[in-house]
């Protein structure tokens, strides 16, 4: 076909051209396989089978020719690996599960291979989905012999965030038109503003977690990340959905269209900016930030600054909010999401599946040999951490209190929804840092979630989509935060600010 090349194309160009028939769903496969393949040094992809892709794309152009299409039909995407596939192989980013071969497809990959989307293979992840950089990687990826850090495309000494820091930059450097994500505190939000892409967090319990690796159960959603707002909401519509069978924490709401007011106006929008997040120089009333949120960096500052200029030409208009317990959301986070994950992980002992020490004692022996030689040391680290809240004498003081804090933090959420429609701030607090910058030092990564983790303590909605470049030319995202099922409404948002920008157009240079 002429004009546009395939891989610059959006999810919903590409889908556009494949229905006219004026590409085939197996030409768009190869095309991105061929990407993949010249750009494996990014270490983005863990595994390809190129077998699979084609047969897939073949069924789809099956239906494309029939004229029964469903709306995704051969479009390719890419998936993290922390969902379980039938026919790649899930290792959650971890040694644990070296070489697993699912009995069955995680409900988000089912649900968009029956909206006609083509797999293109795995995608790199934090073990476990455990980290802020895409650097506690124990699985070698694709071209490689050993497991390497994924690199940010706009700079490649630099990380793409984290844990879905490979969706991010495969969508970045358009070796893959969409990926799928999973935020628990934060993984698709950060990962998307460090590699100038759109992600969206759905309302908690919005997409299944049946066949996602879990983490932490109360805080795991799955999302998509891709070019724009409208890629995202084509994509979110598939992805959602009841599954109440396999998932108890599933949301028994109607499937619904997310694109139905993405072209609605913004003139009776008002934007809540928090004051703990973000302020103006210039505002003498602004809050003084305490030293675990030492707010923005002049360049994220300035480009949001810029990013709610634009809102108001569009006609929206702004008001200051508070968030005063923004402060607190990491300690909360950090007790909640280590206590769920030293249950969730108990069942990785080397029983049932998985890794297996070769030489051990006995039972107990075994279990600890097989854990010490399976788990990174973030995962131990948060498994040890977990574990001690967890205990008799510490629930209380911990667990429980992080708790009713966690109650405070959604609480001041629906206040601030009071005065607006929807909250803006930044997505990070910096643009993305050199890779092993942070060292041995996880406070550094876990501060940086700083923005994005009040958002899923509370189980509501949140995007990410680029909003410029800082001085060194790294992306600067800007985060929308909506009241609960608020998802069409926040990508109405994204979509007319991309009407009247340009930043997720741009593409790294060398891809």
């Amino acid at each position: 076909m002429s004009g546009e090349p395939l891989h610059q194309m959006g999810v919903v160009a590409l889908a556009k051209a494949l229905a006219e028939r004026k590409v085939s769903a197996v030409e768009a496969s190869q095309a991105f396989l061929g990407r993949m393949k010249a750009h494996e040094s990014l270490g983005a992809f863990v595994d390809v089978n190129e077998e699979v892709t084609l047969a897939q794309a073949r069924k789809a152009d099956a239906l494309l020719a029939a004229g029964n299409a469903p709306a995704l039909a051969g479009v390719p995407i890419a998936h993290k690996d922390i969902f379980v596939t039938t026919d790649f192989a899930t290792t959650a980013g971890s040694k644990m599960l070296a070489g697993y071969r699912s009995p069955f497809d995680a409900t988000v990959v089912r649900r968009l291979a029956e909206a006609g989307a083509v797999t293109l293979g795995k995608l790199s992840c934090d073990e476990f989905a455990m980290g802020s950089a895409n650097e506690n990687v124990a699985v070698p990826a694709v071209g490689h012999d050993k497991a390497v850090p994924v690199q940010n495309p706009w700079n490649r000494e630099r990380i793409p965030g984290g844990s879905s820091g490979a969706s991010a930059a495969v969508v970045a450097a358009r070796l893959a038109p969409a990926a799928t994500g999973t935020d628990t505190g934060g993984s698709i939000r950060q990962p998307a503003s460090f590699c100038g892409v759109t992600g969206i967090k759905p309302t908690y319990g919005r997409a299944s977690r049946y066949g996602m690796v879990a983490f932490a159960s109360s805080l795991d959603q799955a999302g998509p990340m891709a070019r724009s707002a409208e890629d995202c909401a084509l994509l979110l519509s598939a992805m959602c959905g009841p599954d109440v069978d396999r998932d108890s924490t599933s949301y028994d709401g109607a499937t619904e269209d997310f694109r139905r007011s993405l072209d609605a106006p913004l003139k009776d929008v008002v934007i809540g900016v928090p004051l703990e997040w973000i302020a103006r120089p210039a505002d003498k009333k602004a809050l003084e930030l305490d030293k675990t949120n030492p707010g923005p960096s002049e360049c994220v500052s300035a480009v949001f600054w810029e990013a709610i200029k634009v809102y108001e030409d569009l006609g929206a208009t702004w008001v200051p909010v508070h968030l005063p317990k923004t402060s607190l959301s990491i300690p909360t986070y950090y007790i909640l999401a280590a206590a769920e994950a030293s249950s969730n992980l108990s069942r990785f002992d080397g029983v049932k599946f998985g890794h297996r020490t070769k030489q051990y004692k006995d039972l107990a022996d075994m279990y600890e040999r097989t854990r010490a030689e399976g788990f990174g040391d973030e995962v131990k680290r948060r498994i040890m951490i977990g574990t001690y809240v967890l205990s008799h004498g510490y629930y209380d003081a911990y667990y429980l209190q992080a708790q009713k804090v966690r109650r405070m933090i959604a609480d001041d959420f629906q206040q601030a929804f009071k005065q607006c429609t929807f909250i803006a701030g930044p997505a990070a607090p910096t643009t993305a840092w050199k890779i092993g910058e942070h060292g041995d030092d996880p406070v550094a990564d876990y501060l940086a979630d700083i923005y994005t983790l009040p958002a899923s303590l509370a189980g509501l909605p949140g995007m990410s989509l680029p909003a410029g470049f800082d001085k060194q030319g790294l992306p600067v995202g800007l985060q929308l935060v909506g009241n609960y099922l608020k998802e069409a409404q926040l990508l109405n948002a994204a979509h007319r600010f991309q009407q009247a920008t340009d930043w997720h157009a741009r593409t790294p240079e060398g891809f």
